[in-house]
């Protein structure tokens, strides 16, 4: 049985390398120049608009309203202060403002749903605790 042989392209005729001659054949290179980039004359900056920008709320201010209940036998006054816990949320404020169907009150107990204003945003499930002063 005959071998099948494998096709081969035509060869390539290799480079030939000319001799390196000392002194002989050198040719002086100028040598590139750089060049520089022609800068371009930018627009003069606009001026700052001199529209108010609404500033941010200060901490201390009332941010939003939490509804809540109190355990039974527990009491809130306003002027006690409160820390609101949470997952993501961790703040401390004294009670400012507290309401009872809308209308303020001076002091809630353990059976009244109440609003409370708070400095932060709270959630449904943070735990409110009472600060002891």
């Amino acid at each position: 049985m005959a071998t099948k042989r494998k096709v081969k392209g035509k060869a390539k005729p290799k480079r030939k390398k000319k001799p390196v001659s000392k002194g002989a054949g050198k040719k002086t290179v100028k040598k590139a120049k750089t060049v520089r980039k022609k800068i371009t004359k930018r627009a003069p900056l606009r001026p700052v608009s001199r529209k108010k920008t609404r500033a941010a709320k200060p901490a201390g201010k009332p941010r939003s309203i939490v509804v809540m209940q109190l355990e039974p036998g527990a009491t809130l006054r306003v002027g006690e202060i409160i820390h609101v816990w949470g997952h993501t949320t961790d703040f401390t404020q004294k009670v400012e403002s507290l309401e009872v169907d809308h209308s303020p009150v001076a002091e809630v107990g353990a059976k009244d749903d109440f609003g409370l204003k708070v400095i932060e945003h709270a959630r449904e499930h943070d735990v409110v605790f009472k600060v002891q002063s």
